[in-house]
């Protein structure tokens, strides 16, 4: 069983095809149960943000594993998978191991080292967790990886200014309108995008916001939120779009939906003393595309964002950040390549002890008048013995088996003390009583 990735985006994918793919949080259940309905998949964790679609997965056969997940997402998709391949990346083993770490870095995002990835790996992580779909291997490997991001962004300044694609979008708005200070913004949507939003408005000046939700008790806590920060702050449902966005100067949409929230009726043509830069970070858009084609409104979106910075210089905290990756990935796979010789050690000691007992029975057989301290204390040293013998041994193998190529030792440990092939993985893990996808 090993890892594989299966994804698209920005860096691959047009915005329109990964609008297509993009996987809503209440359509998440679904498509994990029916990953896990797949015959080679056997874990899943699903990620899919604004800018990128990924499917990490426990599979039996890369092939076969990989056919069934793009079968998955095409699905979702509403399309052949033949349309998706071209669009696709795959990745498999250690370099699945490496992708994800990277993306927890911050290193793959489109605004290199923006922090929200780390929050989005870790809820993917949870809903995939509290659906049954994780088990031991997605479990350990998503932990640690959140662990590399936190690294990643403790040990380096890849992350200090504090961008991402709300700061990238809204300081696009800034230059279209000359400042944001004294400005009022509707924010869209009062999920984790619409507080970072808020954040960035609140700490760029803005004069006032309004927080326009589907569920009002969302919208209202995230306007108190900023009225606690000084900031004048009014929640309103979607009902009243049209008349909040009148106000605006700035209308910034993300909110998860699956269809579009803002249509071009509610907006309309501005006057060229009140234009309107609207920032849909919406996957698929919250904003109906014709708005571009409105007076007065300028769009700024995905696609806008992918154009800017698709060529943004690496700095040295990117290079560190690239290091630490890779650091990380090669204590990782010393770590599951070590692992993996322990059930053949376990087998072994295992099989000396059956040896050990088995002797220690035919001496009873032949002094049965044996005083039985004696007895005793001739078991106790025949032990002591034959962990000696085995101790080094394989603590070695252990050592050599973390080593690349190392998997040998284990193979060579079984053929030298005959041990049956199948008995270190029924010593460790009792399968046949394991639900599909519960950790072990």
């Amino acid at each position: 069983m090993s890892v594989l990735v299966v994804g698209l985006s920005h860096r691959t994918t047009p915005v329109p095809v990964l609008e297509r793919v993009a996987v809503a949080d209440t359509d998440r259940g679904k498509v994990l149960d029916q990953l896990l309905k797949a015959p080679s998949v056997s874990e899943a964790v699903l990620l899919s943000t604004c800018n990128r679609v990924e499917v990490y997965a426990v599979v039996e056969t890369f092939h076969g594993g990989m056919n069934e997940v793009v079968e998955v997402l095409a699905r979702q998709a509403g399309a052949e998978p033949a349309d998706l391949f071209e669009h696709l990346y795959v990745h498999y083993s250690a370099a699945a191991v490496e992708h994800l770490f990277s993306v927890a870095g911050g290193l793959d995002s489109m605004v290199v080292g923006e922090a929200q990835i780390l929050g989005q790996l870790r809820n993917a992580y949870n809903a995939a967790d509290e659906r049954g779909v994780v088990g031991r291997t997605l479990h350990e490997l998503a932990q640690h990886a959140l662990r590399v991001g936190k690294r990643v962004h403790t040990e380096t300044d890849i992350d200090h200014a504090g961008a991402s694609v709300v700061s990238e979008a809204l300081a696009d708005a800034a230059r279209a309108l000359g400042g944001l200070e004294h400005r009022k913004a509707l924010i869209v949507g009062a999920g984790s995008m619409g507080g970072l939003a808020a954040a960035h408005l609140r700490r760029a000046g803005i004069g006032e916001v309004v927080i326009a939700n589907r569920t009002a008790a969302n919208g209202e806590r995230l306007a108190a939120a900023l009225r606690a920060d000084g900031v004048r702050a009014t929640s309103t449902g979607l009902d009243a779009l049209t008349d909040a966005i009148a106000e605006a100067d700035v209308l910034f949409a993300c909110t998860g939906s699956v269809g579009t929230v803002v249509g071009a009726e509610h907006i309309g043509d501005r006057a060229p003393d009140r234009p309107l830069v609207v920032c849909d970070l919406g996957l698929p858009k919250d904003v109906d595309p014709a708005a571009t084609l409105l007076d007065g409104v300028r769009v700024v979106d995905l696609e806008t964002l992918q154009r800017r910075l698709s060529d943004a210089p690496t700095g040295q905290g990117t290079l560190r950040a690239a290091e630490i990756v890779a650091e990380e990935v090669r204590a990782y796979l010393a770590g599951q390549r070590s692992a993996g010789v322990t059930p053949t050690v376990t087998a072994l000691r295992k099989r000396a002890a059956e040896v050990v007992d088995a002797e220690l029975l035919r001496l009873d057989s032949r002094l049965p008048e044996l005083d039985g301290a004696v007895r005793d204390e001739l078991a106790k040293t025949v032990r002591r013995v034959v962990d000696k013998l085995l101790h080094t041994p394989t603590v070695r193998v252990k050592e050599l088996a973390a080593a690349p190529g190392g998997a040998g030792y284990a193979e060579a440990l079984r053929e030298l003390f005959g041990l049956d092939p199948q008995a270190p993985s029924a010593v460790s893990t009792p399968h046949s009583t394991q639900p599909k996808g519960e950790k072990r």
